[in-house]
């Protein structure tokens, strides 16, 4: 499922019009980058959280050139789902010849 079929599947079951739903799918985005931009993690009770983990520094390596690399200490961004969420997909039956995408 890609966002705009997001946006017309919540339109679809809210009656929100589309344009709505995508401002606001939009802000929600921008609002949970910029928290973690800021180092603020997200938790949103039986969805998951939103945070950032630290990688620590290493040595790469160009192998192209081959030589030596050094990647400094940085932030990624992480998504853990809740329990509840895992239990839900794990439950979750799928027809044989239905691969999720």
């Amino acid at each position: 499922m890609r966002k705009a079929d997001l946006i017309s599947e919540i339109s679809d079951k809210t009656g929100i019009p589309k344009v709505d739903v995508m401002f606001t799918l939009e802000t929600m985005f921008k609002e949970i980058k910029q928290s973690l931009i800021a180092g603020e993690n997200i938790y949103i009770r039986g969805f998951g959280s939103f945070i950032t983990k630290k990688r620590a520094a290493k040595i790469g390596r160009n192998i192209k050139k081959n030589i030596a690399v050094e990647i400094p200490e940085h932030y990624i961004p992480a998504f853990k789902p809740a329990k509840e969420f895992v239990q839900e997909v794990k439950s979750k039956k799928l027809p044989a010849n239905d691969t999720p995408q």
